[in-house]
């Protein structure tokens, strides 16, 4: 279990960010939990709008890229980038600041520290 810090998404912020300079999007769109405090984090940091829902040109962000399913919704826009903080699997067509075994139960800094062993079970029991 890797238990990560806000330290860290400080980090990732920053890397996201510095790979976004160049670029000019319409807005940050952020996947319900964990990719909204991501996008809000980029939002400010790039001065770009928060959007409710992914649309041509925008920046898409998630946690975690872990089964594909969430992030598959978003593979069909024009002009969009995509940022995972955490990836599972080699990135394709998006963009993951860091890669980690698929086998990795990750603790990100807003979720509560006292339930992940429980989060943990019932993930792996939902997918048996």
């Amino acid at each position: 279990m890797r238990i990560l810090s806000w330290d860290e998404f400080d980090l990732c912020i920053g890397t996201i960010v510095n790979a976004c300079t160049e670029n000019s999007f319409c807005g940050v769109y952020g996947f319900p939990r964990g990719g909204l405090c991501l996008a809000v984090a980029l939002s400010h940091s790039l001065g770009i709008p928060l959007i409710t829902e992914p649309r041509n040109g925008c920046l898409v962000v998630d946690d975690v890229y872990e089964t594909g399913k969430t992030l598959s919704l978003v593979s069909e826009l024009i002009e969009v980038t995509t940022f995972v903080w955490i990836s599972k699997i080699e990135p394709q067509w998006w963009n993951a600041v860091e890669i980690v075994d698929s086998e990795d139960w990750l603790v990100f800094p807003w979720e509560d520290r006292r339930f992940a062993e429980q989060d943990q079970k019932a993930y792996l029991l939902s997918r048996s």
